[in-house]
C-alpha cells in the first residue's frame, strides 16, 4: 500500500453521508402538488442520483412545471426546511471520514446537488472537506465521471488511486466511467449497486482502505 497520503476517497452526499433522500423525494412532492403531479414511488426512485436539471427534466415530463430556473427557489425553500429540521448523518460513514482523516487519508465530495443545497447539507451535518464538487459545477453530472475526475484533480490525486462511495446506480456508474475502484453502499435493499467492485451494508474505513489496496495491487 502506497503512503496514504497519495490516495483518495470520494464520497457521495446525499443518501451516502446524511439520510438525505426521503426529504428529498418529500419536497418535490409538496412542490409539484399544485401543478396536478402527485408523484408515485416509482418516478422519485428512478431519478435517484440525478442532477438537479436532469431530475427536472424527467419530472416535467409528466408535468406542466415551471422551468427549472424559476422552480428551483420554491424547491429550495422546502427542502432547506426539511435539512434544518430532519436532516441526520449516517453513523457508519461519519465514522469512517474521521477514522480516514487521523490516519492521513485526502477526502473529497463529489454530490449531484447544486451548490447551495451541498453547503447548507454539510454545514447543517457539521461536515466540512477541503474538496467539494457541486452537481450545477460540471457539465455533465452523473452517470458521467465529470465530477469524480474534477474531484480527483483537486485533491492532486491519479483517478486509479480514489476509490468512490455512491450509494445510487447513476452514481457507481460515474465512480466506474472515471477509472476509480467504487464501493457501493446498499441504503435501500431493492436498489441495483451491482455495477459497483463491492458492495457493504455499512461504510468503514478498513473496507475502503482494503479497496484500494487491492486495486492497486492489481494494476
Amino acid at each position: 500500500m502506497p503512503p496514504l497520503h497519495t490516495v483518495g476517497v470520494i464520497f457521495d452526499c446525499d443518501g451516502t453521508l446524511v439520510d438525505s433522500e426521503p426529504l428529498s423525494g418529500e419536497t418535490w412532492r409538496r412542490v409539484a402538488r399544485p401543478f396536478g403531479y402527485e408523484i408515485p414511488d416509482a418516478d422519485l426512485e428512478a431519478v435517484v442520483g440525478f442532477p438537479y436539471l436532469r431530475t427536472h427534466a424527467y419530472f416535467a415530463a409528466r408535468a406542466a412545471l415551471p422551468a427549472p430556473d424559476e422552480l428551483l427557489p420554491e424547491l429550495n425553500r422546502v427542502l432547506f426546511a426539511l435539512i434544518d429540521e430532519r436532516l441526520e448523518v449516517f453513523a457508519d460513514a461519519l465514522e469512517a471520514v474521521i477514522e480516514l482523516r487521523e490516519r492521513g487519508v485526502p477526502i473529497a465530495v463529489a454530490s449531484s446537488s447544486v451548490r447551495e443545497r451541498l453547503d447548507r447539507t454539510l454545514a447543517h451535518a457539521g461536515l466540512s472537506f477541503e474538496v467539494t464538487i457541486a452537481g450545477d459545477e460540471v457539465e455533465h453530472g452523473k452517470p458521467a465521471p465529470d465530477m469524480f475526475l474534477l474531484a480527483a484533480e483537486r485533491l492532486g490525486i491519479e483517478p486509479a488511486r480514489c476509490v468512490v462511495i455512491e450509494d445510487s446506480p447513476p452514481g457507481v456508474a460515474a465512480g466506474k466511467a472515471a477509472g476509480m475502484p467504487t464501493l457501493g453502499v446498499q441504503r435501500v435493499p431493492d436498489v441495483d449497486l451491482s455495477a459497483a467492485d463491492r458492495i457493504v451494508e455499512t461504510v468503514t474505513a478498513s473496507d475502503i482502505l482494503g479497496m484500494l489496496r487491492e486495486w492497486i495491487r492489481a494494476d
